[in-house]
């Protein structure tokens, strides 16, 4: 059996409980060295093989894995954040089922969930935005063309991009090709949840700058849009006024 499991975003203890039975249960242990908290593998039973993905090649993982299921062990896929994102899991898993090996997902916390924690912030704020688009910049590999940075910046709602933090000039020109501005608010979220984390904010327009300043190019969220911002509407879901299937509110008339 193989588990691909969510590391979460780097803090040992974000793991979820599930994935953390899993590792220490796993006879092998594949992670995705680059970005999973090495801290994590301390859950590891002794005797457990581990092995470092980023030294590998999908064909090389997926010969461990072979090997391991025709052993009769249980082999845990460690990656990072949740392993739906940016997990290269797809793959893997048409291989394993045209080898009829049996896998299963476990979610864990991406790391845009614990930049928004770092931030203290909530990208659905009330009259300020109620989407939030996750996506990358095209570089070495490249995007969908409708998918590209200004195309995604025209809707102007809350944005979390992965990947980007090497390319702050070009990011910043595609940002401000769409509905934002050099003031828009924007935080650059380094290594959020791990011991080394770095919060710095800044706006769209200031991005590149403040991000060759503090040197970050790598293992670092890129958050943009005005929920970064104090100012929003209150939620109506606990407005006194509002009714709801709980309860009703002193603003409704009609009958009970």
């Amino acid at each position: 059996m193989v588990h691909f499991v969510g590391a979460g975003p780097g803090a040992p203890d974000l793991i979820t409980l599930r994935g953390a039975e899993l590792l220490k249960k796993a006879d092998v242990v594949i992670y995705a060295g680059s970005l999973v908290n090495p801290a994590l593998l301390e859950l590891c039973r002794a005797g457990a093989e581990i092995f470092n993905s980023a030294r590998m090649t999908l064909e090389e993982v997926l010969a461990v894995m072979l090997r391991a299921e025709s052993e009769g062990k249980t082999t845990v896929r460690l990656h990072t954040g949740d392993p739906s994102l940016y997990g290269a899991i797809r793959e893997q898993m048409d291989a394993l089922e045209r080898s009829g090996i049996r896998f299963e997902v476990t979610p864990g916390v991406s790391s845009f969930c614990a930049a928004a924690a770092a931030l203290e912030a909530e990208y659905t704020l009330p009259d300020v935005s109620q989407s939030l688009i996750i996506s990358r910049m095209a570089g070495r590999t490249p995007v969908p063309e409708g998918e590209r940075i200004a195309s995604l910046a025209a809707h102007g709602c809350s944005m979390a991009l992965f990947l980007s933090a090497g390319m702050l000039d070009k990011l910043q020109e595609e940002l401000l090709r769409g509905a934002y501005t050099d003031d828009t608010p924007a935080a650059l979220v380094y290594k959020a949840s791990w011991p080394d984390e770095r919060i710095v904010r800044c706006t769209v327009g200031t991005l590149a700058a403040a991000g060759a300043a503090q040197d970050i190019r790598k293992t670092a969220l890129v958050l943009v849009g005005d929920f970064l911002e104090k100012e929003y509407g209150r939620s109506r879901l606990y407005d006194p006024a509002f009714s709801t299937e709980f309860r009703r509110g002193t603003g409704d008339k009609s009958e009970g």
